[in-house]
């Protein structure tokens, strides 16, 4: 089930009158009938959002809960905590690194044993991806790590826990959201006023601007054509074609998030922001804590500190940045060329520590934006292109005057590019003060101005439904 689709409507109609009737008076905390009430209804909403996929996948999300729950609760032991923790979260890697990563390894071994019978019978042993596994798996482990640090009391009640990794709106596509931030919202539910409402609205219709107008059309246009056949590209093209992929990616998966965060809102949740304006960062390190937030935040805190942070002499912590983001990369994707984004990334990262150890340079500081703009754009191109010989193969494109069949860069595309760049770069003040003046329209108003905005955004759409990039990951 997509967000921005009829059925995901008529679904959420539902899930957001029942969540509302269940919710306690704004005065006195959630208790009795009505939380229990609640935890079970939005469970099994979930389950139902996530089965529209495939049914049998809500087995293995039951299962990730579980080993969570028992995990989690067992990290505290005074005895067997530490191992408790180990295992539980070795568990749920080994189901993550199964599902997601065992089809790379056996195309890299039939690749290897190619010409033999070995590499030709080995065709029957792929397995399907489950759709948000590293996203859900990521908050089982959130969980986990915070029960044994005591940043979060573990959870008695397994249904909370259940709760808070299925949780639809954030199910398949993030943002992470950390346990000791969703946990007690659970238990205490925000009650959605005029400027929650506002927030949503705001939220929803800028998300579905960002999906099924920028990045849809901006896809189908320019990013898919040049990438399916960037031999007979030029370098106009080529270029035009990879800032279309970076404000493409961004509307997508920034879209997804406001969604979201969003959704949640009018459920009684809050979730922190995922994305802020990006490709204004003036540095690779600062492009992390605005590009993906939840991300970033959890391989810090989960992955780089663990690993030794800022601890050591310089070699050491070189070695422990391009372990981290080589990872990362890892996570986003089993193959080579998102193995070589994410060591590319590590790169940068040294570079921009040593670049910013030089503030004396005035030059520097004056060239960080547009030089960190084109170094994220460059690395989009093996991103995007899924093959090293796809990316070679654009690369060769930039080089290149002019290409035998370029494709055409109607007026369009440059204003699609325009409205991206100008969401990334335009002061959020707009964004409050929008909020703002819907939050003073009654509650009638808003549900009105959000199915009108919706309508319109359906209206402009294509036809069709595009999933979103991050459904992959």
């Amino acid at each position: 089930m997509v967000f921005p689709t009829l059925q995901f409507i008529l679904f959420f109609a539902v899930v957001l009158a029942v969540n509302t009737a269940l919710m306690p008076p704004a005065d006195r905390a959630e208790g009795g009938w009505r939380q229990g009430g609640r935890k079970a209804f939005l469970i099994a909403a979930s389950y139902v959002f996530y089965a529209a996929w495939d049914w049998r996948f809500c087995l293995l999300m039951a299962g990730v809960s579980l080993v969570a729950w028992i995990g989690g609760g067992a990290a505290r032991h005074p005895d067997r905590g530490r191992l408790a923790r180990a295992l539980s979260i070795t568990l749920l890697l080994g189901v993550l690194a199964v599902f997601k990563y065992f089809g790379f390894f056996l195309l890299s071994l039939q690749q290897l044993l190619d010409g033999t019978a070995l590499a030709r019978d080995l065709g029957w042993m792929r397995i399907v991806l489950p759709v948000g596994i590293s996203f859900y798996t990521f908050q089982a482990i959130s969980y986990v790590m915070d029960a044994s640090r005591g940043d979060v009391p573990p959870r008695r009640n397994p249904f909370d826990v259940a709760l808070y990794i299925s949780f639809f709106p954030q199910l398949v596509a993030g943002p992470i959201v950390r346990a000791k931030d969703f946990l007690p919202q659970i238990d205490r539910p925000y009650p959605v006023d005029a400027a929650m409402r506002a927030g949503a609205v705001v939220l929803i219709l800028s998300g579905l601007f960002k999906k099924m107008v920028v990045a849809n059309y901006l896809s189908v246009l320019l990013v898919d054509p040049v990438f399916a056949f960037p031999q007979g590209q030029g370098q106009l093209e080529a270029a035009v074609a990879v800032l279309g992929y970076g404000i493409q990616i961004y509307c997508d998966f920034s879209g997804y998030s406001d969604i979201a965060i969003g959704i949640a809102l009018l459920l009684g949740y809050r979730f922190n922001r995922n994305f802020n304006q990006p490709y204004r960062a003036v540095g690779l390190s600062d492009f992390w804590r605005r590009w993906h937030i939840s991300l970033s935040s959890w391989i810090r805190d989960y992955l780089y500190i663990p690993l030794g942070g800022n601890r050591g002499g310089p070699l050491r912590r070189i070695a422990v940045v391009m372990t981290t983001m080589t990872l990362a990369g890892f996570w986003h994707g089993a193959g080579w060329p998102f193995l070589i984004w994410g060591a590319l990334h590590g790169v940068g990262l040294v570079v921009d520590r040593l670049v910013r150890s030089l503030r004396a340079v005035r030059p520097l500081r004056l060239l960080a934006m547009p030089a960190t703009l084109l170094f994220v754009l460059a690395l989009w191109i093996p991103f995007r292109a899924g093959t090293i010989e796809t990316a070679g193969a654009v690369v060769a494109a930039l080089t290149r005057a002019q290409g035998a069949a370029p494709v055409a860069l109607s007026p369009q595309i440059w204003t699609l590019i325009a409205l991206g760049l100008a969401m990334n770069w335009l002061p959020l003040a707009w964004r409050d003060r929008t909020e703002r003046g819907v939050a003073a329209i009654p509650a009638a108003g808003q549900a009105l101005l959000l199915a009108a905005g919706t309508l319109l955004c359906f209206a402009l759409a294509q036809d069709g439904t595009a999933p979103f990039i991050y459904f992959q990951f």
